[in-house]
């Protein structure tokens, strides 16, 4: 049976069809899901997508974070469902406290849009155990609130559970604390990112090529095995 992984559009969304994509470049079946439906249609785990949910008026994810779908989300990530939030998608999982800490302005006060080194952290995670510890990728990445920041427990407790997914190499991009890219829930079904993936699933798209592609077979294979 083939595998169902929802896409979120909300209004403002830039690249749900990019994760649908991805999606389907994995070999598993994307389903369209609306941010006015509770119904998640019996997907077995959802992508929040990149871009400027209801155009980040108040602040980046927070008016997202109310939309009926994400009651669905946030009840569903508790019992274990696979969320995986991109860029916009990850700060609506710190809004929505599924994951801890908060996105703030780049400290330099820019736009950026380059392709970005990443370290992978943590493979443990039902979106991440196709890579291997320590790996290298290139992941394309595009913000202007993309610093990642928490108080000094929250960092702490992150570095001792091992729930920094992904960290940035070279120049920090946004001015994240402690280089970090992306974290993970306890439990392992949540991660959040800055960077895109599903902007580099084929050999034609950046230097990088197909190094996001794992994200989504890892959560293929875990929803095989399951």
């Amino acid at each position: 049976m083939t595998a169902r992984i929802g896409v979120i559009t909300f209004p403002g969304s830039l690249d749900d069809q990019d994760s649908r994509r991805a999606i389907r470049v994995a070999g598993a079946e994307p389903v369209s899901l609306w941010h006015r439906d509770r119904d998640l249609h019996q997907v077995d785990a959802v992508v929040l997508p990149g871009g400027f949910s209801y155009g980040d008026y108040l602040r980046a994810g927070a008016i997202a974070r109310f939309s009926p779908v994400m009651e669905s989300v946030i009840a569903g990530a508790r019992e274990g469902l696979p969320v995986l939030g991109i860029c916009n998608g990850f700060q609506v999982l710190t809004e929505s406290h599924l994951l801890p800490g908060a996105m703030l302005r780049n400290n330099h006060l820019h736009f950026v849009c380059r392709e970005q080194r990443l370290r992978v952290e943590n493979t443990g995670t039902a979106w991440t155990s196709d890579y291997t510890e320590g790996q290298e990728i290139r992941i394309p990445l595009k913000n202007m609130d993309g610093r990642y920041t928490a108080d000094e427990r929250t960092l702490d407790m992150l570095e001792a559970e091992g729930r920094v997914a992904f960290r940035y190499l070279g120049s920090n991009p946004n001015g994240s604390l402690r280089d970090i890219a992306g974290i993970t829930n306890g439990a392992g079904n949540v991660v959040g990112l800055m960077p895109h993936p599903e902007h580099a699933v084929e050999p034609l798209t950046g230097t990088g090529g197909t190094d996001g592609l794992g994200f989504f077979t890892s959560i293929l294979k875990r929803l095989v095995a399951v």
